[in-house]
């Protein structure tokens, strides 16, 4: 689960300098009046990656939040793990359809129709025909597998979760739960578009009013429907996904009238190909499937494994979703260099993204690994979560996270592979590889080692993904330097494990979880931050003297001004 981006309230619907249309389309002059191509410049880029960071914390902490309600209202017994089988609906909606899959066939798409209205293709209009061609298609397939959900929840569940105590009320949250198909798929859209557009607050709010519908409706109708309460609240929030982006596009597609009749021909210049479209959502249906291997092994053990499974991915996953927030922002650029041919430009664009990304996310599961128990009580551990469902979690979450630099490169480096809207099979097939040494270890751990085994099994799974993904860069995508990008990569390891081993002392001089994750978290930083410059791990110095140097002009200007 992965969220998005951001904007100032306002009348106008992007903020200045962070969100508005893509550069090349936004002027109605003639196309050689404006330079080949339009970069956005490094700050345009900050301010996103910083709004989009913003907005995506927003949303993580509500969604904490949304797993706290949960915990608290209905512990992590059989009545959470029936509810958490029809959350793989959802789960796997988000990751099909709004973060990962139909957002590598669709941000291209986009990005190549609007690089044809601005070399003056403007009748009939690139976009308008793109909306015209693939909406209602995609309306339709997105209506009739919600339905074909709903009609087939039982079958759903019994393969999912075969061990599950309370089937039944499985499947009356997972009816509910089918409907985010339908209002997911939409979401998709929507924030692939206004991405295109390079605007980012609509997209990033999303998660925001999902999460508080899921919220609302548990206290408003938890003590009378039980879990299915937040089975509904999924079903709301789907809605309100929707709805908080359908102003903001609807004013953009308003913008550029014309006939809806654009065709494209050919698999290089048909962005919605029908080989990219499976490409796409098979590889994130594959990625997907980690989470339904983890729920049927887990569905054999003792009531709660699943919930520990569920509470401990979705804390242990926060610095990836933050990391992520980069690739959001940058990768219409990269999809914008290559279809102008510039292959440098995205091949730098994607070494120095995966950089970053690693140096964020290990800096994350430092914290994760040092302090694990004292987050899990701070957060979890109050009404019907006890003390042993702590142990558990704490547990499950410290074997995730060794998980979490192969997840990110994989979220990173799977975008180059289709930013071309080219059809490939490579990361299909590096993630089935991937996928079936999850069920091999799974299958041989979970007897011995429960949950944790479970877990490590995932977390084999996916850095294994992430190795071939990086092993087929170049021939099938952009040609980033693998060697070069390996040998920058040990550098934010080994600062991250002596930021590890420091956290994990610093952890335990406090009694009070609320005092040692805050301890732990100043210690790790410190210390990573430190090895990092020293090491200049992902370019860290450079980095920093960038920040330092904004404060300065910001201070200085504000000092200017109160003269």
């Amino acid at each position: 689960m992965r969220p998005g981006p951001a904007k100032t309230a306002g009348a106008p619907d992007h903020a200045p300098g962070t969100d508005g249309p893509l550069p090349a389309g936004g002027s109605a002059g003639p196309a050689a009046a404006r330079p080949a191509h339009d970069t956005p410049s490094r700050r345009f880029l900050a301010r996103a990656t910083l709004l989009s960071a913003a907005l995506s914390m927003a949303g993580a902490v509500l969604g904490l939040g949304r797993d706290q309600a949960l915990a608290h209202l209905f512990g992590a017994g059989a009545e959470t793990d029936a509810f958490l089988v029809a959350w793989t609906v959802p789960e796997l909606a988000a990751t099909l359809l709004i973060e990962d899959g139909m957002a590598f066939v669709l941000v291209p798409a986009f990005s190549a129709a609007l690089a044809l209205r601005a070399r003056g293709n403007s009748t009939p209009d690139p976009v308008h025909a793109l909306i015209a061609a693939s909406l209602p298609r995609l309306c339709l397939a997105f209506a009739a597998t919600a339905a074909a959900v709903v009609a087939g929840a039982p079958l759903l569940v019994s393969s999912l979760a075969p061990g599950l105590s309370d089937p039944s009320l499985a499947v009356s949250c997972t009816r509910l739960t089918a409907t985010c198909v339908l209002s997911f798929g939409l979401a998709g859209y929507c924030s692939a578009a206004l991405r295109a557009h390079r605007s980012y607050l609509a997209p990033g709010a999303i998660y925001i009013a999902y999460n508080v519908a899921i919220i609302g409706t548990m206290f408003v109708l938890g003590a009378h429907w039980g879990v299915r309460s937040a089975a509904l609240g999924v079903a709301l929030g789907g809605c309100l996904m929707v709805a908080v982006q359908t102003p903001s596009l609807g004013r953009r597609i308003a913008r550029r009238p014309g006939r809806p009749s654009f065709t494209y021909d050919g698999d290089g210049g048909r962005p919605l190909a029908p080989g990219l479209v499976c490409a796409v959502l098979l590889f994130a249906l594959c990625r997907q499937s980690q989470v339904l291997i983890e729920r049927y092994f887990a569905s054999t053990l003792p009531a709660g494994a699943i919930s520990h499974l569920n509470y401990a991915q979705k804390v242990a996953q926060l610095p990836m979703s933050l990391s992520m927030m980069v690739c959001v922002v940058t990768f219409p650029v990269v999809a914008q260099a290559i279809a102008e041919g510039d292959t440098r430009r995205a091949r730098d664009r994607v070494e120095r993204d995966v950089l970053l990304m690693a140096g964020l996310v290990l800096l994350g599961a430092a914290v994760v690994v040092a302090c694990a128990p004292q987050i899990v009580q701070l957060l979890f551990q109050r009404g019907a979560f006890t003390a042993q469902d702590t142990a558990a979690t704490a547990a499950v979450m410290r074997v995730y996270a060794a998980g979490l630099l192969g997840q990110t490169l994989v979220g990173a480096l799977v975008r180059s592979y289709f930013a071309a809207g080219r059809t490939t099979w490579f990361p299909l097939g590096a993630m089935g590889v991937g996928a079936l040494a999850t069920v091999a270890i799974s299958a041989c751990a979970v007897g011995r080692w429960g949950a944790c085994g479970i877990a490590a099994a995932n977390a084999t799974g996916i850095t294994l993904t992430a190795l071939l993904l990086l092993y087929g860069l170049g021939t099938h995508s952009v040609p980033v330097r693998v060697r070069r990008v390996v040998a920058e990569l040990a550098r934010p390891v080994c600062a991250a494990v002596c930021a590890t081993a420091a956290g994990l002392v610093c952890a335990g001089l406090f009694v009070s979880p609320a005092a040692s994750v805050a301890a732990c978290c100043t210690c790790v930083t410190a210390v990573f931050l430190l090895l990092a410059w020293l090491l200049d791990a992902a370019d860290a110095r450079s980095l920093l003297l960038s920040v330092a140097q904004f404060l300065r002009h910001s201070v200085t200007r504000k000092l200017g001004h109160g003269r």
